[in-house]
């Protein structure tokens, strides 16, 4: 069953503000949480659903893949988006009471994450040739990204010693924290504000990044592209974006496939068109010819009597199927070309033809 719309979910615009957002989804979230009502699997489902179009739209990068790739950018991903991204009550529960810090987001308190965090997502434009992309090709890529800082190791601390055990958590990362809300009272066990779960406290910076456990740079990766991709495909490299600050995880990488017109041919799915020229006693006489195609010279038969305007199809010689074996086909579209200037003997052969009603159409 397709999965409906996340704004839709929510009840908001497309151009809604992230307040917009959190505030429909907390008035969703109260009205349909399973403490309100027990045993209503309708009401859990609309919960679930709320939570997920939540986690996807309160986030600035998932939200952006969304709004370009629909559910497909957000799930979890290769070539064209393939993966997984089931929504489970678990999640929800986990989006609404610690997601986002305890009760704290949801219900207007705020709380600082010092701990590790994961990095940004970044998009890359590749550009590729119809060749490249009709033989699949491997591109070398430089991004500018958050680096792990080498000087702690993206610990952010000046050397071993100075990280510490959290004195707010013990070390465990979380803490028990007894909340009352419109639903009674919970006994929820948060991350540790203080160290954002890492069960570590810094007691002195590291001087080169200063803290964060990451600098600007650059990196290179190898990227394979499959055969027979086309603009709006993309391809996501894991653990090649941003790293995070502290040490936490790097995002991820999307390298958004832009194909670049090309002079000869046009495509049209995995079908390429040709424009070919013929002149008038080819397209009456007949004639065997050689074409370019993608894939180098192909021998061409014009039957006789050929009109102008005429689609001529070569099977198997357009772009490779993405998901599949095979390939397109390459059309020709036939154009009878009419010289502009011809000689004094060419015109007396054409005045001798101009009389003959063959040459005329009926």
């Amino acid at each position: 069953m397709p999965k409906e719309d996340y704004y839709h979910v929510l009840g908001i615009s497309r151009d809604a503000s992230a307040d917009e957002i959190k505030k429909s989804y907390r008035q969703l979230a109260m009205k349909y949480h399973p403490d309100r009502n027990p045993g209503d699997r309708e009401a859990e489902d609309k919960f679930k659903e709320a939570a997920e179009a939540y986690e996807v739209l309160s986030d600035p990068e998932k939200r952006q893949r969304y709004d370009r790739f629909g559910h497909e950018g957000v799930r979890g991903g290769g070539m064209g988006g393939f993966g997984g991204f089931d929504f489970d009550l678990s999640d929800a529960l986990r989006t609404f009471m610690s997601g986002f810090g305890g009760f704290g987001d949801i219900f207007g308190e705020s709380g600082q994450k010092t701990g590790p965090q994961r990095g940004q997502d970044l998009q890359v434009r590749l550009k590729l040739t119809l060749e490249e992309v009709a033989g699949g090709v491997e591109k070398r890529i430089k991004i500018k990204r958050w680096l792990p800082c080498e000087a702690c190791q993206g610990s952010g601390a000046a050397n071993a010693e100075a990280l510490k055990s959290c004195p707010d958590c013990g070390g465990a990362g979380q803490v028990r924290q007894v909340s009352r809300s419109l639903f009674g009272q919970f006994v929820n066990i948060t991350t540790c504000p203080r160290c954002g779960g890492s069960g570590r406290v810094i007691t002195e910076p590291c001087r080169s990044c200063t803290g964060s456990g990451r600098k600007k740079g650059e990196s290179t990766v190898q990227v394979k592209i499959p055969a027979g991709v086309s603009t709006g495909n993309y391809l996501t490299l894991r653990g090649e974006g941003d790293a995070g600050p502290k040490g936490g995880a790097c995002g991820d990488v999307v390298v958004l496939i832009e194909e670049i017109p090309d002079e000869r041919f046009e495509r049209h799915g995995d079908d390429i068109l040709y424009n070919l020229n013929v002149g008038y006693t080819q397209a009456v006489l007949g004639d065997e010819i050689q074409i370019p195609t993608i894939n180098g010279k192909a021998k061409l038969v014009i039957e006789p009597g050929t009109q102008s305007g005429k689609i001529l199809r070569m099977k198997g010689k357009g772009v490779p199927h993405l998901h599949g074996s095979g390939r397109g086909d390459q059309l020709i579209r036939v154009h009878v070309w009419t010289p502009v200037n011809v000689s004094r003997e060419v015109k007396g052969i054409l005045k001798q033809l101009a009389g003959h009603p063959e040459i005329f159409p009926d």
